[in-house]
């Protein structure tokens, strides 16, 4: 592909989307196509990302992916991904333009279109492992599309871990991953629920406003009986659709399947009347709704809840994460404080 890069569309810490333009005037790319980059020593999720939307193939809820590169650019090597280009920026995005909440007949149609995608996805034998509305791309004709493979793993892939594994949003994980770091199809359907409720209320499945602290957020997910709140402006058939998802056994959750032929998606799918708003989307970890999605095999530390402050990952393993007196004892260092500082949200530059 002989191309230049044009303007950006947004950026992470470890990536940025650029739209490509063709170098040829006179060659035309197949449909309008961003491209993903990265340096190429923390290329590894675009990578992944990659393999996995070959290994999955086609499907018209899926992002299509155009191949992939290497440049050299202002003395670094970068690696590359062609992708599809969505004009209307994310669901979120969406959310927001449409003034913070979606009617409930707009939330069959994509979470129809949702479940679609995640139905191919786990036929396949693959689990997203960060769905949420940020990863759910907008087109200029409205339809919707599953993107952002960088977490996505092979059903029932093993990966060697030295603690505890945190992989995707902490507000979006499901009891079984908190507790065990098992990251399934299941889990995928527990995220999906979350973001049909924020599709519905333009806020959070879980309320973190009052205590915004990572320790207790996952203790409200992995022990208890507490379950996301299910709003109660959706009709009957859809608070038993979103029953279905929250269930904390795994076992118990309905898979795509199951949900594809629940009433509350009878009504097909609803084109998104996209808003093209071109104005910044400040990304945070303390701005709803994204704390971030990232992989490690350490612990998120819990600072309390400010403009200033951000999640920092640590070296804990679980069972230190969860005991307070190892929490206190690492916090009150004689080098002062902790460095909060790290951030894998991404920016809407449109």
């Amino acid at each position: 592909m002989d191309w230049v890069r044009g303007e950006s569309v947004g950026r992470g810490s470890f990536a940025k989307v650029n739209l490509a333009i063709p170098r040829n005037s006179s060659i035309q790319f197949s449909s309008p196509t961003a491209v993903k980059s990265s340096e190429v020593s923390t290329s590894s999720s675009l990578k992944n990302e990659k393999r996995i939307l070959d290994w999955i193939g086609s499907c018209p809820r899926i992002i299509r992916c155009f191949g992939d590169d290497y440049t050299f650019e202002n003395g670094s090597d970068y690696y590359n991904l062609f992708l599809e280009y969505a004009s209307g920026g994310s669901l979120s995005d969406q959310l927001k333009l449409h003034g913070g909440k979606f009617q409930e007949t707009s939330v069959r149609g994509y979470a129809r279109s949702i479940i679609e995608g995640l139905m191919h996805i786990h036929e396949n034998g693959f689990v997203h492992c960060d769905i949420k509305l940020q990863n759910i791309l907008v087109f200029s004709g409205g339809e919707i599309k599953i993107a952002d493979f960088g977490l996505a793993k092979k059903t029932g892939e093993n990966e060697k871990k030295t603690g505890f594994e945190c992989r995707g949003t902490p507000l979006f994980m499901s009891p079984e991953s908190v507790n065990s770091g098992e990251y399934e199809s299941p889990a995928d359907i527990w995220a999906f629920g979350c973001a049909v409720v924020e599709m519905v209320t333009g806020k959070p499945a879980w309320n973190v406003r009052s205590d915004p602290n990572m320790f207790s957020l996952f203790v409200r997910i992995a022990v208890g009986e507490e379950l996301p709140e299910i709003p109660e402006e959706l009709s009957q058939e859809g608070k038993d659709f979103l029953a279905k998802c929250f269930f904390k056994d795994p076992t118990k959750r309905w898979t795509a399947e199951m949900l594809l032929k629940h009433p509350f998606l009878s009504d097909g799918t609803v084109t998104l009347e996209c808003v093209n708003e071109k104005k910044p989307s400040p990304r945070s970890q303390f701005d709803f709704p994204d704390w971030v999605s990232s992989t490690t095999t350490s612990v998120p530390c819990t600072p309390e809840f400010g403009e200033a402050s951000e999640w920092k990952y640590d070296s804990t393993s679980l069972s230190n994460f969860f005991s307070p007196t190892n929490r206190l004892r690492e916090i009150a260092t004689n080098n002062g404080p902790l460095d909060w500082s790290e951030s894998d949200g991404w920016t809407c530059v449109r």
